[in-house]
């Protein structure tokens, strides 16, 4: 056995993945052997570990500074592979670079140069034009869901990036969808082209429509939420002035939830998506920036609560659930004179039965004001919660480390005694604030 495949396992089972699936297999292959790769396939199948199992396998221990440069379209894939990296606990410094936080505060990580350098195209075109970083051994360069930064207007930055990386041996780009055609100024000569889109298993999607006899489906959507209880789930809106009039109709409604769009500050994103991860709140009413790219888990159902205007979001927007050979709804709320779009068919009417008083979560989130970089873990925190707060195993929930920061969480009957109680305690010590997450 080769020390490369020793460490794939140790790595796979840090993860806690048995084995590969087909899909990652022909890509391990595929990049190990290819110098310019092109992977296709459906959101959920696992392209992450696809292409960072043989990027790392290909890093040089010996080399100081960036050796592979992955460009993302969003802050929340960004730091959703820096995690994927870390806990691969593979000894290489990975750091993630985007929009929404300060320039100068990456400019003091990147003085001590990771590795593995992961970023949205407009903050690390920014950092190569001002040399934060050293571009003499950067080797590797994986553009993640491209036809995404594509879309969303990144092209010339993504266009400033390749022209300014002479040394690139190997290209390596990813995507869910094909209908996007790979521009020019992305250099690529013969690259083997992986296709899993069409190779997926049937759908295990159930699509279902639900009439709405009101114009503004709030009422319908409240029945259809409180019918579904303790399932997890997103319901998806266009517009952030929607999802602002849909969050105030389910407050009112008792219904706990969290939101995610473009509009809000990085730190509300990040902490929704904690918080949905976590179990705190079951329901992620979202725009089409949750439809991929995002970190969150096997989700029951997906809502359109809006019709999208293009076949493409419809699709990416299913794909959040049935994913991985597991079941899935995915309901349409239509109104009643309400045309839909010819590129959804074959939905079913789901009659809506009752009215059901949602289930509220049991899980509340708790702020630590430490993380990663004060040396904490996982153990520690668990640790800290297991004597002090004298929680029994099966009462600590996830637990999610952050450079400066961590979360965990809690049954909501004791939240509130544990942050009080627990708040100035000592990790690593380091006295630490903890509070309870509105």
């Amino acid at each position: 056995m080769s020390g490369q495949n020793k460490n794939q396992q140790q790595i796979l089972a840090k993860l806690g993945i048995e084995e590969l699936n087909p899909m990652q297999i022909a890509a391990h292959k595929a990049i190990s052997e290819s110098s310019e790769v092109v992977l296709l396939s459906p959101t959920g199948t696992g392209k992450t570990l696809a292409f960072l199992l043989p990027l790392i396998a290909e890093l040089d221990p010996t080399i100081k500074g960036v050796q592979a440069l992955i460009v993302v379209p969003s802050r929340e894939l960004a730091t959703q592979i820096e995690q994927v990296v870390r806990e691969m606990g593979s000894g290489y410094k990975t750091n993630a670079v985007f929009g929404g936080r300060s320039s100068s505060r990456d400019r003091v990580e990147l003085k001590h140069a990771p590795s593995i350098l992961i970023g949205t195209p407009g903050r690390v075109a920014d950092h190569l034009v001002r040399r934060a970083v050293s571009i003499d051994n950067i080797k590797t360069l994986v553009l993640d869901e491209f036809d995404k930064s594509l879309e969303v207007g990144f092209e010339e930055d993504m266009q400033d990036i390749i022209g300014s990386l002479p040394n690139v041996k190997k290209k390596i780009l990813t995507s869910a969808t094909q209908k996007v055609e790979i521009p020019d100024f992305i250099d690529l000569y013969n690259p083997a082209k992986l296709n899993f889109l069409k190779a997926n298993a049937p759908s295990l999607l159930n699509l279902k429509t639900v009439i709405s006899p009101d114009s503004d489906k709030l009422k319908t959507l409240e029945r259809l939420l409180t019918q579904l209880g303790t399932e997890s789930g997103i319901v998806f809106c266009n517009f952030k002035d929607t999802i602002q009039i849909v969050s105030d109709h389910l407050n009112k409604a008792g219904i706990g939830h969290v939101c995610f769009y473009g509009g809000l500050e990085q730190i509300d994103r990040e902490r929704a998506l904690i918080k949905f991860r976590n179990g705190t709140h079951r329901i992620l009413l979202a725009s089409d920036l949750a439809a991929r790219g995002i970190d969150v888990p096997e989700l029951n159902f997906i809502v359109h609560f809006e019709l999208p205007p293009r076949k493409d979001e419809f699709i990416h927007r299913n794909g959040r659930t049935a994913r991985m050979n597991t079941n899935g709804n995915a309901y349409v709320i239509k109104w009643k004179d309400e045309e839909l779009p010819v590129f959804i068919k074959g939905a079913k009417n789901e009659s809506l039965r009752a009215k059901r008083v949602p289930i509220e979560s049991e899980w509340d989130t708790l702020y630590i004001s430490g993380g990663r970089k004060d040396k904490i873990s996982k153990g520690d925190i668990a640790g800290l919660f297991f004597k002090q707060g004298q929680l029994k195993k099966e009462e600590l929930g996830i637990i999610e480390l952050q450079g400066n920061c961590s979360y965990v969480a809690v049954p909501r009957s004791k939240s509130k005694k544990l942050a009080d109680q627990l708040n100035n305690s000592r990790l690593k010590k380091r006295k630490v604030r903890i509070s309870l997450l509105k």
